[in-house]
């Protein structure tokens, strides 16, 4: 089965609408741990407007599945997660201002960049994955750095999957082949849901991992979070 990894950063903007602690993110990521999900994953930003440092340190002993902390390796960045040292540091390109990730790397121009950050993740004992699109060289460039794994920028698929699912899943399917080919594990994130869940890991043997949120959170809205949670877990069986 496909690990789901629930995205908790919409429960901390909610949270931070109002002040004070509620909803409470922490409460949610057990509950979300409780419900079946295999991860918890934040993405903490340099304004804080959603996850805040102090959650990152407040969750760690708390998550008892797998921790995923994605964001832009900025010193901040890696001074956070070295502390913390989760499961799974996830590496995006994002500018600090950014609404929401929308690319992956373009690895080539940044390979010594990233092969020192991965290098430094590794030495603490973390498991890292490099955010990428699917073109098939850039992933083969992704492996050189070392990392782990790589996680497929999915926001095309979920804008084609309508129209056209079988054109839509093409290009990730070939990714899927490409990353297994030269050692890497295969996540995948990014406007992913109930509707066009299923069938991306159906076309994705090698898919490892799935982090989802807006959608998770929109969807609690109207069944709950624990029957949502099944509901995604369904889908990765």
């Amino acid at each position: 089965m496909v690990n789901l990894s629930v995205n908790i950063n919409k429960v901390a903007t909610l949270r931070n609408a109002r002040g004070g602690n509620v909803p409470d993110v922490e409460r949610v990521a057990v509950d979300c741990e409780r419900f079946g999900a295999q991860g918890i994953t934040v993405h903490p930003r340099p304004d804080e407007r959603h996850i805040r440092h102090s959650d990152v340190f407040a969750l760690r002993p708390l998550i008892r599945t797998e921790f995923n902390i994605e964001g832009y390796p900025t010193d901040d960045f890696m001074n956070l997660v070295l502390m913390a040292k989760p499961s799974q540091v996830t590496l995006v390109p994002d500018a600090p201002d950014a609404l929401t990730s929308s690319s992956g790397w373009d690895v080539a121009p940044n390979l010594e960049f990233l092969t020192g950050i991965v290098d430094r993740l590794k030495e603490a004992g973390i498991r890292t994955s490099i955010f990428v699109g699917t073109d098939p060289d850039n992933i083969r460039e992704a492996a050189k750095t070392g990392t782990d794994r790589v996680e497929l920028y999915t926001g095309p698929y979920a804008a084609q999957f309508k129209a056209d699912p079988e054109k839509a899943i093409a290009p990730f399917a070939a990714a899927d082949a490409v990353a297994h080919s030269v050692g890497l594990g295969i996540n995948g994130g990014h406007d992913l849901n109930l509707e066009n869940l299923k069938y991306f890991k159906d076309h994705m043997p090698h898919l490892l991992e799935v982090s989802i949120g807006h959608a998770i959170i929109s969807d609690a809205l109207y069944l709950g979070l624990e029957q949502t949670i099944k509901a995604y877990k369904e889908c990765l069986k």
